[in-house]
């Protein structure tokens, strides 16, 4: 989901957390967006009017009578400009006024005229947070079907206490507004996805990996999250085992489980799990294609594997280790798969790239292998980018540009 050309509006009560909010003026404008902003007068004892203009390239727009505003009636036209409007950081006071009605300012008169997708996320100390009206309201607003009602966060708080309270980070509040953004064209389905690398074990401290870092398998994810359905993702250790999403945090949360598996054979045991109660597979891991015949179970010297050989009367030592191929995941699915299914493969290939993906198409009874080839400048892993061809059992094809690995997870799921 792009955000270029969206109009976002930004709706800001009396929190501490109004500090944060021009970084995320700045982050939504280099994604693409146009972002005006609505504020109480209580905002702007924590962040500028000036500040927020400056960052937004608009007035800022926080008293209904106001001289200076455009028009009589901007808690109408801005409602009517926005795709969405996120309320960050939303107090009790806001959030108690919003579920009944109370329209008595800028912000709530704005909210009261808002029909289209709305994201709030609440920020207060702990104690006002678990306060009877105020989870009362978090719940009446969450029901409302244009509303995605984050929770809060754990964490240090202005206060000077630890505890739950904390507006949720940047990063989150972005995620949140793609989430709100996307048509839900995969609600009622089931996704299982692979990610990552696998590690096959030599003994208690060497292993058998690749480069993957999981970055494509969890930009899927969030391509699939983002549309509705429920992921089972299957992952293995990689930096990216985080997957920065709304349902995370969401009062009333799209299915979500993250599997962490390590070796071949456990990511293959979850993913036979998991597969029969998936509507469609995508099986992104760059998984093992060989493990050792025996793990030692402590840490192998030097001389233990050695063997020697002459030449010339040099004496030359070798190693070698024993190695057994995997259990080929996909194939195995392949041969479980029902007519509703869809099976979505990937391969990396370093020569005959496309004959050699649809090899693995035809052989392992793939709706569609997704071919990304490391001769690609800016492709394969540990970028943020990819170049990848799209090849169906149809025979058909369709090339895709380099784009951002999120680009290309959310182009995947358009032309499944």
């Amino acid at each position: 989901m792009t955000l270029q050309g969206k109009h976002i509006l930004i709706g800001i009560s009396g929190g501490i957390a109004a500090y944060k909010i021009p970084e995320l003026i700045r982050l939504l404008k280099k994604a693409g967006a146009d972002v005006q902003v609505t504020t109480t007068k209580h905002a702007l004892e924590f962040v500028t009017s000036l500040t927020l203009q400056t960052v937004s390239g608009h007035k800022v727009y926080s008293d209904v009578f106001a001289a200076i505003n455009e028009h009589s009636t901007e808690h109408i036209s801005l409602p009517d400009w926005a795709d969405l409007m996120l309320i960050a950081p939303a107090t009790a006071n806001v959030l108690c006024k919003m579920a009944n009605g109370i329209a008595d300012d800028a912000l709530t008169t704005t909210f009261a005229a808002m029909r289209k997708p709305v994201v709030i996320a609440p920020a207060m100390n702990t104690n006002m947070y678990e306060s009877p009206a105020t989870q009362r309201a978090m719940r009446e607003l969450a029901e409302w079907e244009n509303i995605t009602m984050l929770d809060a966060a754990s964490g240090e708080l202005a206060c000077g206490t630890t505890g739950k309270g904390r507006m949720q980070e940047i990063d989150a509040l972005m995620a949140a507004v793609e989430y709100a953004l996307t048509p839900k064209t995969l609600a009622g389905k089931h996704v299982l996805i692979t990610a990552g690398p696998t590690q096959e074990a030599i003994d208690p401290v060497r292993y058998i990996t690749n480069a993957s870092t999981g970055k494509m398998g969890y930009a899927l994810a969030r391509a699939c999250l983002n549309r509705g359905a429920a992921i089972t993702l299957v992952s293995g250790p990689c930096p990216t085992q985080h997957l920065q999403h709304p349902t995370r945090y969401t009062l009333h949360a799209t299915p979500y489980t993250l599997i962490p598996v390590t070796s071949s054979a456990e990511m293959c045991e979850a993913a036979v799990k998991a597969f029969p109660e998936a509507d469609m597979a995508i099986l992104c891991a760059a998984v093992a294609d060989f493990t050792p015949c025996e793990r030692a179970d402590k840490k192998i010297k030097k001389q233990d594997l050695a063997t020697t050989t002459q030449h010339d009367s040099i004496a030359t030592q070798h190693y070698s280790i024993a190695l057994k191929t995997t259990t080929d995941i996909a194939a195995t699915l392949g041969q479980m798969k029902q007519a509703h299914q869809k099976l979505i493969g990937f391969a990396l290939e370093t020569h005959d790239e496309e004959a050699n993906a649809v090899r693995k198409l035809q052989s392992k009874n793939l709706n569609m292998i997704v071919l990304n080839s490391l001769q690609d400048k800016g492709a394969g892993f540990g970028v943020d980018t990819n170049k990848v061809t799209l090849l169906y059992a149809d025979g058909t094809k369709k090339d895709l540009p380099l784009l951002l690995k999120q680009e290309v997870a959310d182009s995947i799921i358009d032309f499944i």
